[in-house]
C-alpha cells in the first residue's frame, strides 16, 4: 500500500493576483474550505498517511492550517460552540504532515525533486495543491491509480480527463499507445499543444503515482526557456525508455477543478457553494434573484 504523497504548493499564483499577494492560492476558500484541505482529505480517504508539502516563500499559512490550535479549541469549548468545533475536526485527520521548501521557482519537476529524501526508495503519490478532484473532493480515482500501479508494476500512473479539443493548449496531453479495459498505456506526452498538434484530448488531471525512478529522470531534464524543469518531460523520458506509463480516466460525473485563474475559481466556488448541505439552497435562491435583477 502506498502511504506517501508529495503536494507541491510553492507556485506564486500570479494569475490570481491580487488575491494571492499575501496568501497562497492553495489557501483560497472554495465554499467553506481552503483548496488544499480538499486535496488532503482526498489523499487521506484513499489511504495516504504521510504528506509532504513542498512550499515556498509566504506559504506559512498552509502549515498553520494543518497544525493543531489548542487555544481555538479551548475558546470554542468555553463558549459552547460545538458546531464550530466540528468544522475544525480536520486537525484530527489520520495523517502526518511534513514540510520542505523549494528555494527557487524552477518548475513542477524541481518541486518533486525536493521530496526525494522524503519518498526514499518507495513509490509515492503526487497531488497538485491547487487542483480538486470531484465535487467536494470526494474522489476514489487515486485509490484506483495506486491499485493499478501495483497490479501492473508500472513506473508511473497518471490521472487524465477528457477536455474539448480547442482547450488542449492549456494542459499536458497524453498520446495513447494501447487502450485497455479501464486504463491505457501512454506512448508520449505533449505539454500544452495547439489543437491541431494534440495527440488526443486526454489532459493530465493533477494526480500521479510514481516509482522512485522519476527522480533520476527529472535530473536529466533540461530547463525550458523559462528556466523551469517540466515534470512532463521526465515522464516523456520514461515513455521513450520503454517504462510502463499508464493513464486512468476520471469516471463519468467526476472532473478536475483546476484553480489556476479567476474564471475557474469563480465557477468552482459557485458549484461547491450550491452543493453545500447547509447553505446551498439559500445561496441558490440568492443567485436566482441576482440573475433576475
Amino acid at each position: 500500500m502506498i502511504r506517501n504523497a508529495i503536494v507541491p504548493v510553492a507556485g506564486l499564483g500570479t494569475r490570481l493576483l491580487p488575491a494571492t499577494k499575501s496568501q497562497p492560492k492553495e489557501m483560497l476558500p472554495v465554499a467553506r474550505k481552503p483548496i488544499v484541505q480538499y486535496v488532503v482529505e482526498e489523499l487521506v480517504a484513499n489511504g495516504v498517511g504521510d504528506i509532504l508539502f513542498v512550499t515556498g516563500r509566504n506559504k506559512a499559512s498552509i502549515e498553520n492550517h494543518f497544525d493543531s490550535d489548542p487555544e481555538l479549541v479551548r475558546a470554542l469549548n468555553n463558549t459552547n460552540k460545538t458546531d464550530l468545533l466540528q468544522e475544525v475536526q480536520f486537525e484530527e485527520l489520520n495523517a502526518n504532515f511534513f514540510y520542505t521548501r523549494q528555494r527557487q521557482q524552477r518548475g513542477l519537476g524541481d518541486a518533486i525533486l525536493c521530496g526525494q529524501n522524503f519518498a526514499g526508495e518507495q513509490p509515492f503519490v503526487v497531488a497538485l495543491g491547487d487542483s480538486i478532484l470531484g465535487l467536494h473532493g470526494r474522489s476514489k480515482t487515486m485509490g484506483r491509480m495506486m491499485q493499478l500501479f501495483e497490479e501492473r508494476r508500472a513506473s508511473c500512473v497518471i490521472a487524465v480527463e477528457e477536455v474539448p479539443l480547442d482547450q488542449t493548449q492549456h494542459y499536458g496531453i497524453v498520446q495513447v499507445a494501447e487502450q485497455c479495459e479501464d486504463y491505457c498505456r501512454v506512448g508520449n506526452l505533449v505539454e500544452k499543444p495547439k489543437p491541431e498538434d494534440a495527440p488526443s484530448n486526454l489532459a493530465i488531471a493533477g494526480r500521479y503515482v510514481f516509482s522512485p525512478l522519476i527522480f533520476d529522470l527529472i535530473r536529466r531534464v533540461q530547463p525550458d526557456r523559462k528556466g523551469e524543469i517540466q515534470l512532463t518531460d521526465a515522464i516523456q523520458l520514461m515513455c521513450e525508455e520503454g517504462k510502463r506509463v499508464l493513464a486512468v480516466k476520471l469516471p463519468p460525473g467526476e472532473c478536475r477543478y483546476d484553480i489556476g485563474n479567476f474564471p475557474s475559481y469563480f465557477e468552482t466556488f459557485v458549484e461547491f457553494a450550491l452543493a453545500d448541505p447547509l447553505y446551498g439552497e439559500a445561496f441558490r435562491e440568492t443567485l436566482k434573484r441576482l440573475v433576475r435583477d
